[in-house]
């Protein structure tokens, strides 16, 4: 069992299993593995405490590179992928196998949040998905149309709460945890723990319909066999590619000037801007990224498929290795580190993932987090993936 939700082939007799290495498709794990290098990038500024509109020089380069091609795409990316897998398991074992594994994420992710960072998506992710449940007849045209309608009322929204503030003096809210020097990990988690229930439900609230669009579009993806057989969706991949990229760059150079600017409005405003042209990226990533794939022109791209195969795992570790690093109670960096330092770092830190992964599976055949859940929601153990290694 890989990834936070694992792609799965056509229904078949016997009990619920996870697939196997041989049964898989390599680009959605591509995808997945450029996706979570992607939010390691974006998310080392909430690690290492830098404000956007603060950055000058070459840390104000590194932070418009980082708006254009990373922010608000790899996390829609993700989301998508997340929708893909749980269609997938939904279509293959039904609604309580996936309810169990949704069940297993929410736990998972509250412990993530509470232990190591207060920015965990997998509990948001998995609460958000028992949504999924309710779709399992919806066809692909029906399931972007409910897309449509969730993601274009949540974006326009925030445009209309963005344009309410423009005679706003106030300063935009950063969102950065409330970490002190000399601060023990005890008092971090205590803090956390505290504000778990509260954050979690206003997360899902606030992000709800726009994290439920992303899932949809990705169960489309699912029922049209558009991950699994690009060579046969070349069409449509090449519509994606060019209006995606199309839309997505120019909404990325708007991001990266809105993010230089300290005003409330323009910080409200940059949300539905990242999330509306991360979208649009995304789907362009997908369609140049499955142009690819069809033409078997991946190439070292195929890398990141171990490091998408133990995403979850993946995940979790850059949590752990970047709060270790910069938090009071680490390395005590937090606050100290600009965009370009604090990006190259994550560069570092997430290639190392890749051989890193390859090795995991070769060995052990999924990620320890992976096998657990694997564990909980299966009951197979510690065995073996099937072809694997």
């Amino acid at each position: 069992m890989t990834g936070l939700i694992s792609p799965e082939p056509a229904p078949e007799s016997g009990p619920p299993r996870p697939v196997g290495a041989g049964e898989r498709s390599l680009l959605p794990d591509v995808l997945r593995g450029l996706a979570l290098l992607g939010i390691l990038i974006v998310n080392v500024q909430d690690f290492a405490g830098f404000r956007e509109w603060t950055q000058g020089g070459v840390n104000r380069a590194v932070q418009v590179v980082t708006d254009m091609l990373f922010n608000g795409r790899s996390i829609s990316l993700f989301a998508m992928l997340f929708g893909w897998g749980a269609a997938g398991l939904l279509a293959r074992h039904g609604a309580g196998t996936l309810a169990r594994r949704l069940l297993v994420l929410l736990l998972i992710g509250a412990a993530h949040f509470v232990l190591v960072w207060h920015g965990d998506i997998i509990a948001n992710y998995a609460l958000l998905a028992f949504a999924l449940l309710l779709t399992a007849r919806l066809t692909a045209p029906l399931l972007v149309t409910l897309a449509a309608l969730l993601g274009g009322w949540w974006l326009w929204s925030g445009v209309l709460t963005g344009l309410a503030r423009l005679d706003s003096s106030r300063v935009r809210f950063d969102g950065l945890p409330d970490l002190r020097p000399g601060m023990g990990y005890a008092e971090v988690v205590s803090a956390r723990a505290a504000t778990l229930p509260n954050d979690l439900i206003g997360s899902t609230l606030y992000n709800g319909p726009w994290l439920l669009a992303l899932f949809c579009l990705g169960a489309a993806a699912q029922r049209t066999g558009l991950l699994t057989h690009p060579q046969a969706h070349r069409p449509l991949l090449r519509r994606l590619a060019t209006f995606g990229l199309g839309l997505g760059l120019p909404l990325g150079a708007l991001l990266a000037w809105l993010n230089t600017q300290p005003s409330l409005a323009a910080g409200l405003l940059a949300i539905p801007v990242r999330m509306g042209g991360g979208l649009a990226s995304a789907l362009g990533y997908v369609g140049v990224l499955g142009l690819l794939a069809a033409a078997g022109r991946l190439g070292p791209l195929r890398a990141f498929a171990a490091s998408g195969r133990v995403a979850m795992s993946n995940y979790i570790a850059q949590s752990l290795f970047m709060t270790t690093f910069f938090y009071p109670y680490g390395g005590g960096y937090f606050g100290q580190w600009g965009a370009a330092y604090s990006v190259l770092l994550a560069l570092v830190f997430g290639l190392a993932q890749l051989p890193l992964s390859a090795w995991v599976l070769s060995r052990f055949g999924a990620g320890p987090l992976e096998r657990l859940t694997r564990l909980l929601v299966y009951g197979w153990g510690t065995r073996r993936e099937p072809g694997a290694g």
